[in-house]
């Protein structure tokens, strides 16, 4: 059994219901989705987590349209301002990282889709500045506001995870961000299909 994780029905609308599929719309940000994914692992024993959604680009790394496999997700703002390390008691350490499940990124590496590094941020960027500072900081290629929380919630649980996404506008001016929902959810249910029937065909 596999659990599709996306923010939003709208996300998936396309993607038709199947047997050994579980979707979970999640909610919006980081925290809702953490919450929602580790209740529902915790409920039933999945063999694999897909985040399937729309997501911004950073400009020159896809485009409007295009679908990605994510490979990687950093959390954004994590820590100290500014960056450097944060030192806490006891050993204690920050997780701002985490990697797609080896195993499926290299199940899926022949499908027809760029591997990407994903960046989660609580509140969607809307000015160059922002988009800048984030390009500098992280070297992102993608935008979401989930990416993070499912992926880091599936390795806590132990369950295989992945990310895919359809790129539905740029990261940086709202007014020139060029938005098209329906464009990047479309190519979030391709990409989604071609993912599922490859994971299928490789059990």
């Amino acid at each position: 059994m596999i659990l599709i994780v996306c923010a939003l029905p709208a996300e998936l609308r396309g993607f038709p219901p199947r047997e050994g599929v579980d979707i979970l719309p999640c909610g919006v940000g980081p925290v809702e989705a953490a919450v929602a994914v580790a209740r529902a692992l915790a409920g039933h024993a999945y063999a694999a987590v897909i985040n399937a959604g729309i997501a911004g680009a950073f400009r020159g790394s896809a485009a409007v349209g295009d679908a990605l496999l994510v490979t990687s997700e950093r959390l954004a703002d994590l820590g100290l301002e500014g960056g450097g390390a944060l030192k806490l008691p006891d050993g204690a350490s920050l997780v701002g990282e985490v990697a797609a499940d080896a195993g499926l990124v290299a199940r899926t590496a022949p499908l027809p889709f760029r591997a990407a590094r994903g960046l989660t941020v609580s509140q969607v960027t809307t000015t160059d500045a922002t988009a800048a500072r984030l390009q500098r900081a992280y070297a992102p290629d993608v935008e979401s506001m989930e990416g993070f929380a499912v992926l880091r919630a599936a390795q806590a649980a132990g369950v295989p995870a992945l990310e895919v996404r359809g790129i539905s506008n740029y990261v940086g001016e709202r007014a020139d961000a060029q938005w098209d929902f329906r464009a990047g959810a479309q190519a979030a249910v391709n990409a989604l299909e071609a993912v599922v029937a490859r994971l299928n065909a490789t059990a």
